[in-house]
């Protein structure tokens, strides 16, 4: 169920473009799980020899050799009051650089206490700590994606905080277009600020379909007219679970080969349906939605990016539990580019609380195993002990299926 080929920038651009190893689907949502998702990019993605700037061909992006660039991203949010990236009280930025790299991802989705371990970071503006943070990861080999999340900083997101649609109390479409010019401007010439997301998960009751497409619209051109080199991200309506209106209705933009969409998906945005329905019926009621209102998208020949998704990494959340094969399923066949939620372990300040833990980040650590059954022929997956990147079946009384 994994990749079986690290070497994803030598191959030639037809099997460059299938990555994932092809399996029954009536049985692939029996047997991806996390491990497999992840484990898989590590030898794949952690030494990138890309040629920048990226660009899309079809729905694929790629270099500027036209090679294709999987992003196997985490998102790193930096959007509460501090406005500062999280964590970096407990670690210094380049040991948080370094570790990302060593958990397989090859991007970082950049969402805009450290006096400790970052002493360089005192007295200096915002801006330059967040330049700081971009050029450590680019000393890394880490792409970076610049995310618009909220105007005013806090937890996002609700309908009602005054940040969900253009021409609410915080989201003034002007000042926007004119920070997002700044900002790309500010980038322009950095090779691994890759991409802008131009604006996360609009939402509430002012979203409406033609005011997307005056203010997107014109978000993206103030993006490309600052900075030719970074592709152009659009989020969809309804917490970025909605791009269906622009299946008839083309985006309109002077530049080309920049454009990338893309879409959330986590377990709750379907209820509790997970955990009380059968799984393979939800996954393939969600499923049909899903392709109705982004899955589409990559028919037409238009990239589709994967930036939020992520379960509660306790284990005992049944409905994340369940929707992560269907998921896990369906970004494979579709050889997505994804952002997990999230890298952050814990946040300085959130909604009043000083530490609040992140359980769908790395969390506290256990001992505790899964075994991963295979219900076809009665097996497990065997994670090997020489190479952790390789999955194959074997017996679940074997210690090599246990994958913590």
């Amino acid at each position: 169920c994994c990749p079986n080929d690290s070497r994803t920038h030598k191959r030639n651009k037809k099997t460059q473009l299938h990555t994932m190893t092809r399996i029954k689907p009536k049985h692939m949502f029996r047997i991806f799980t996390f491990t497999c998702f992840f484990s898989s990019y590590i030898a794949q993605h952690t030494v990138p020899n890309i040629a920048y700037p990226l660009s899309t061909s079809s729905r694929w992006i790629v270099d500027e050799n036209g090679q294709r660039v999987k992003l196997a991203c985490v998102n790193w949010p930096s959007h509460f009051q501090p406005v500062v990236a999280e964590g970096l009280s407990k670690q210094p930025v380049d040991a948080v650089a370094k570790k990302i790299v060593e958990m397989g991802f090859n991007c970082v989705r950049y969402i805009v206490g450290f006096k400790t371990n970052n002493p360089s970071m005192i007295d200096i503006s915002l801006i330059e700590a967040f330049k700081m943070v971009v050029t450590t990861l680019g000393n890394n080999d880490v792409m970076v994606i610049l995310d618009n999340h909220l105007t005013k900083p806090g937890w996002c997101c609700a309908n009602d905080d005054g940040n969900g649609f253009f021409g609410d109390q915080f989201f003034d479409p002007t000042v926007w277009t004119a920070a997002l010019r700044k900002m790309a401007a500010t980038f322009d010439g950095v090779f691994n600020v890759v991409g802008m997301s131009l604006r996360n998960e609009l939402r509430g009751p002012k979203q409406n379909v033609n005011d997307w497409f005056k203010y997107m619209q014109q978000g993206a051109e103030a993006v490309h007219s600052a900075n030719k080199n970074v592709l152009v991200i659009l989020s969809g309506l309804n917490f970025d679970a909605d791009l269906s209106f622009v299946r008839s209705r083309p985006v309109n933009l002077s530049f080309t080969r920049k454009l990338v969409f893309e879409l959330h998906w986590y377990a709750f945005s379907d209820g509790n349906l997970w955990a009380t329905s059968n799984p393979n019926d939800i996954c393939g009621r969600v499923l049909k939605r899903l392709g109705n209102r982004g899955n589409f998208l990559l028919n037409k020949g238009l990239p589709l990016f994967l930036s939020e998704f992520g379960i509660d990494q306790r284990g005992g959340n049944a409905n994340d539990n369940r929707y992560l094969g269907c998921l896990s399923g369906w970004a494979a066949e579709n050889d997505v580019d994804w952002s997990l939620w999230a890298l952050t372990g814990s946040y300085y300040l959130r909604e009043g609380v000083v530490g609040m833990i992140e359980y769908y980040g790395p969390g506290p650590k256990t001992d505790a195993f899964n075994l991963v059954f295979h219900p076809l022929t009665g097996l497990c997956l065997v994670r090997s002990l020489n190479d952790k990147t390789m999955l194959t079946l074997g017996p679940a009384t074997d210690r090599k299926t246990r994958s913590r």
